[in-house]
């Protein structure tokens, strides 16, 4: 089976040995694409959970040192401004409209055009987060007002919100800059680096909590390091991708023309794109503007739910999605699809054999674990507890968070944005009215659950369309697996439970001591689920077992 790397790209690290390789021997992995799918999901999910941790450590630190109070809730929803902006034009709509135009200039007129179009859409980038930039700095009030109406009521709370904001928007400049780098990367078969990014973030915000600490006295002060850390995060994020465009031969910085043809279709499908695929961050945006008009402290657990719920689906979902696009976007150019079929169709039972099982974990487990990351400090026992309560509501929707991705990037690989548009549109409203309808009698949890419940209609409505896009998609072979990962997952669950009540502390404040029965209660969720998926002979579970050793199987 051909993968597409059978045209030799000039200066490209084309994986060559990967594209003669079979797993018929391997179940669930089937052809060389799969190959490619799962080495680089593999790297994506690895690079992916080192993240993660040094993320959950950075959360740890910001929940000690500042809890779930006014700072607490200033910060987050002054990060979460440039956040969207970087998740909306950077990593999330620039890398799935970019990647199809560059697969399709790369290997339909060579590497040298598609050196010129990276050249000219650097450059064009660049003046565009410059001016955003500066644009989001002077209209920060406005932003403020807009993104939390909630916080006028508070001088101190908003002008604090406002000046965190200013000092975080040069982010989205070197952010944006690092999702082209990104891209262009993952075309060229290099995923470790780009997956590597967010490390420099995280290492980045914990030495200017540690650094700043050392300084200065008052939270209020602290939060100003925290948010000087967030770009100079953004900065390091960039410098870190400079060796491998290097080594991969591609010199952004070389002068290029302004204008490329390519930016037609990139720019017609940019505007869709940037609601299609950005429905989880601007649903999360709309959550957090409802809860900014809720009692303090709800931001904050909402966000501190939303970052236990970004462990598994950053290293499973999106990892599956960000390894899946190059080889999608290949076969839709090479009009593959048959391939493109069995690609998503792998993808999609994957992505479910493995966040299914993750969800149950985080269920049962959701208590303990917030209690032995964040229960210290200023995170006292009821922020342990209600941000309990919001990660019950999400972790329901982890299934459909991580499988979404996937299904957005086969219509983007077939450069049908419409049909993600119009669908995104009906989500984002449905989150609105169930955010409405719930956050009275439920809260910040109401809002948590309506965030699910519209994850699952999108996951839903796109699943349908794409039925009639491509035709049959084993949706057969989907739900069957989908039921037999949900057994296991069940089975799972009722063991961790148990083993949970004779491991864990009963200690309220047991905080570290936590770690031991937490890590023994994976264990056994683990061996329990990967023992019934093979009673039930998952296929599933000879793909992950594969990356895991991300080894080569005999032809």
């Amino acid at each position: 089976m051909s993968t597409g790397f059978d045209k030799e790209i000039p200066g490209a690290e084309t994986p060559s040995h990967e594209a003669h390789l079979h797993l018929d021997s391997t179940p669930g992995v089937q052809g060389s694409d799969g190959v490619v799918i799962a080495k680089a999901a593999g790297v994506v999910g690895a690079a992916t959970l080192f993240s993660r941790v040094l993320g959950a450590v950075r959360d740890i630190a910001i929940a000690s040192f500042f809890g779930t109070g006014m700072i607490s809730d200033a910060f987050i929803a002054a990060f979460r401004i440039p956040n969207l902006l970087r998740r909306m034009f950077g990593e999330g709509s620039l890398s799935i409209v970019f990647v199809p135009a560059y697969t399709e200039c790369l290997y339909q007129q060579g590497r040298t055009e598609a050196d010129r179009l990276a050249g000219s859409a650097a450059r064009f980038l660049a003046a565009c987060l410059l001016t955003a930039a500066l644009a989001g700095m002077a209209a920060a009030p406005l932003l403020v007002h807009i993104l939390a109406p909630g916080f006028a009521d508070s001088v101190e709370k908003f002008d604090l919100t406002v000046s965190l904001t200013r000092t975080m928007f040069p982010y989205i400049f070197f952010i944006g800059l690092v999702a082209l780098c990104m891209a262009l990367l993952n075309v060229l078969g290099h995923f470790a680096a780009p997956a590597l990014a967010p490390v420099c973030l995280n290492v980045s915000m914990i030495a200017a909590i540690a650094v700043g600490s050392l300084w200065v006295d008052s939270q209020q002060e602290l939060v100003y390091w925290l948010a000087v850390g967030v770009v100079v995060g953004g900065a390091l994020q960039l410098g870190l991708q400079l060796p491998f465009l290097l080594k991969n031969r591609i010199f952004l910085w070389r002068p290029a023309p302004w204008w490329h043809p390519a930016f037609k279709q990139i720019g017609a499908m940019l505007a869709p794109v940037l609601c299609g695929a950005a429905v989880y961050q601007i649903n999360n945006l709309v959550i957090t503007i409802l809860a900014s008009m809720l009692h303090q402290g709800s931001i904050s657990y909402l966000y501190y739910a939303d970052r236990l719920l970004q462990f598994p689906l950053g290293i499973f979902g999106i990892a599956a999605a960000t390894a899946a696009l190059p080889t999608l976007a290949r076969q839709a150019v090479m009009q593959r699809y048959d391939a493109m079929r069995h690609t998503f169709n792998e993808a999609i039972r994957l992505v479910l054999f493995v966040t299914l099982p993750a969800m149950a974990g985080l269920i049962v487990l959701r208590e303990p674990i917030i209690a032995m990351l964040f229960q210290r400090g200023a995170f006292d026992l009821d922020s342990t507890r209600l941000t309990a309560s919001a990660l019950l509501y999400y972790s329901i929707g982890l299934w459909a968070f991580s499988a979404v991705r996937v299904v957005l990037n086969v219509f983007y690989a077939l450069k049908d944005t419409r049909t993600p548009l119009k669908i995104a549109l009906l989500t984002i409203a449905a989150n609105l009215i169930l955010g409405l309808a719930l956050m009275g009698p439920m809260r910040h949890d109401g809002l948590a659950l309506a965030f699910t419940l519209a994850s699952m209609l999108n996951i839903g409505l796109l699943g349908f369309a794409l039925r009639k896009r491509l035709g049959t998609i084993g949706g057969r072979s989907i739900a069957l697996s989908a039921l037999r990962s949900s057994v296991c997952a069940a089975g799972m669950a009722a063991g961790v439970w148990i083993a949970a009540r004779w491991l864990l502390p009963h200690d309220p404040k047991a905080g570290v001591a936590l770690l031991p029965g937490l890590l023994g209660c994976i264990l056994i969720g683990a061996a329990m689920f990967g023992v019934l998926a093979r009673i039930l002979r998952m296929p599933e579970l000879q793909t992950l077992m594969y990356i895991i050793r991300r080894r080569s199987p005999q032809a």
